[in-house]
This record gives C-alpha cells, structure tokens and sequence, in this order.
C-alpha cells in the first residue's frame, strides 16, 4: 500500500488595510526610520483596529484559500489554526473561523507554537489526511500581536503586525510535502514570552499596570538561536526528503529581521535571489509570517509547478520548523 501524498490546493492571506510606517513610530516611541530600518530591514507593518479579533483576519484568509482550492466551506472536514493570540481564552480560535466561514462540517482546534505555527500546523494536517481520517484540512497561521505590545518599548514595537495565511491540504498524486522538521527547546522558555494572562498569573490590577500582559524579549539571544535553529531544521529537512540544498527554488524563511534572513541564506549557502523576504511590508506577523510569504512568491511567479521550496521558521517556546515542498 503506497503512502498518500499530501499537497497544497489552495491558498489565502489577509492583512489589516491600516499601515504603520516606522514615520509614525518615531511619533509614539524613541526611535527612528533609519533605526529600525538598518536594524530590522522593517520599513512599515499592518495593525489590526482595536476591537479585531485574529479569527477576523484568518477568516478572511481561509475563504480565499477555499475558493483557490475550488471547494465550498462544508468541504472543510478540519480547520487547524495556528496562532498563539485567540480572540479569548477560550473557545477556540478555530471555532470562531469555522463560524465566520460556515464550515458547518468541520473539527477545529487551535495550535500553540509561536512563529511557527503555519509550518507546525501544515505538519499536523498532513498527517491528518494520510492517516485517512480527513480529506480536506484547513490550515491557518494567524496572530493578531499588536494586542500585546507595549507601544513604549522600541526593542519590541518596531517589529511585529497583524496578519493572516491559510492554506488547504488536500491528497495529490505527485509532489506535495516531502518532509517535516519540528522541534523544540523550552529552556529558553524566557527569552521571548508573555508572562501574564495565563493560568500561573491571571489578569490583576498589579499584572496589568506592570505591563506583565505585552510581549517582552531578549532579543540578542533569538537572534543566535533563531540562526541555527532554522538552518539547522533546514538541512536536516532537505536530508529527509533527498533534496540538495542548491535544488530548493525558493526558501520563505520567518520575517522576523533582514539580519536573521540573511545569516540563515548565509549558513545555507542560499543566494540572495533564491531568498523571499516581504517583512520591509508587513514585520513580523508571527504564525501568519510563512504562509503570507509563500502565498505571495506564488502569485509573484516565484514558485513553480514542479519547484522545490522550503519554509522555515522559529519562535518562543523556543520553537522551530522546517518543510520542503514539491510545488
């Protein structure tokens, strides 16, 4: 009996019409345009208006990879969204998506896994579909982080926005995902985190006023790790699916910072133009970063029919993945 191949059929992405320039920063925090842009590679970033929820963005982006996919939303038989800033505790964040969309015939959950939640995510609804149980699995990377960043702290604000990528896993005859890297090491558990509103330190006057609910990192520590984290999963992946490094088309690394993207093409030996980047657009949209990339280097012609690709990413936890893709 023959493995089922696991492909890509459709794909989405959304982000907030509203656009942040690091101009506009320099009105809110000690910064400046060129700080951030020789530091980060950032030149501006959507945020969500205040009362959006990050089901409102993924919802958007699932219909639109629905619909590339050539399926109705009662096609959907699972919707996995990854995403670490549901609209609240609980439901989940999936279930919201399933109701904006009317995927009345669907399973949903969300997964935890930082920045790397698309690639985590797509790894979990591939084995999902070759196990048998479903056919058709929706696969959401969404964040909305601008709810948890304190607008004070140049070290953070100037990163992250909001946004959305879906994608429809479906069997395909040829092609499809080839292998998977995931992994994890949570002895950094607090070098990237957001210490309040869980279980251990719920919402009080004092968390609140102590900004202990914004998102706090240690940023030259990610970097180091965020470098051979990712390469790392990169090669190990192209192993895995029998691929040279020199035959991946086009890799869609995290948008979190030039600085990380051109260390890891470095590490690789990738050149420039084998690397997408489009965080000078959007920052860092955390679980929605990958998915938005590959969405875009597909419509830009970047991706072909037959290509190989590779999507890598890294995030707290600490986390990281890597997938290699037959387009």
């Amino acid at each position: 009996m023959s493995v089922k191949k696991v492909g890509i059929a459709g794909l989405g992405f959304y982000v907030p019409e509203k656009v942040v320039t690091n101009h506009d920063l320099e009105k809110m925090v000690e910064t400046t345009d060129e700080w951030i842009r020789t530091r980060t590679g950032i030149h501006e970033r959507r945020i969500a208006e205040k009362g959006t929820g990050t089901s409102a963005l993924a919802a958007k982006a699932a219909v639109q990879a629905i619909g590339n996919a050539h399926l109705k939303p009662e096609d959907i038989e699972l919707i996995i969204a990854g995403t670490t800033t549901p609209d609240m505790p609980l439901p989940s964040c999936a279930c919201f998506i399933q109701q904006k969309i009317g995927a009345k015939n669907a399973a949903a959950f969300d997964l935890g896994a930082a920045c790397a939640g698309f690639v985590y995510a797509l790894a979990a609804g591939e084995q999902f579909i070759k196990g048998g149980m479903y056919k058709n699995v929706l696969v959401i990377g969404a964040d909305l982080i601008s709810s948890y960043i304190d607008w004070t702290d140049r070290s953070t604000c100037v990163l992250f926005g909001d946004g959305a990528g879906a994608a429809v896993l479906t069997e395909t005859k040829s092609g499809g995902i080839l292998s998977s890297v995931l992994g994890s090491d949570g002895k950094y558990a607090e070098l990237l985190k957001i210490g309040a509103g869980g279980s251990k330190s719920p919402a009080t006057n004092e968390t609140v006023n102590a900004k202990d609910h914004c998102l706090k990192m240690s940023g030259g520590e990610v970097f180091k790790l965020a470098v051979r984290g990712m390469s790392d999963a990169v090669k190990k992946c192209c192993e895995m699916a029998g691929v040279r490094l020199e035959d991946i088309k086009c890799f869609i690394p995290h948008q979190a910072n030039q600085r990380i993207i051109d260390a890891v093409g470095e590490r690789l030996g990738l050149p420039a133009e084998k690397v997408f980047v489009n965080l000078q657009k959007y920052g860092n949209t955390s679980a929605a970063s990958c998915a938005i990339g590959l969405y875009e280097a597909v419509e830009q012609g970047r991706i072909k029919r037959g290509d190989k690709i590779c999507l890598a990413t890294f995030g707290s936890g600490l986390v990281w993945g890597a997938m290699v893709i037959e387009w």
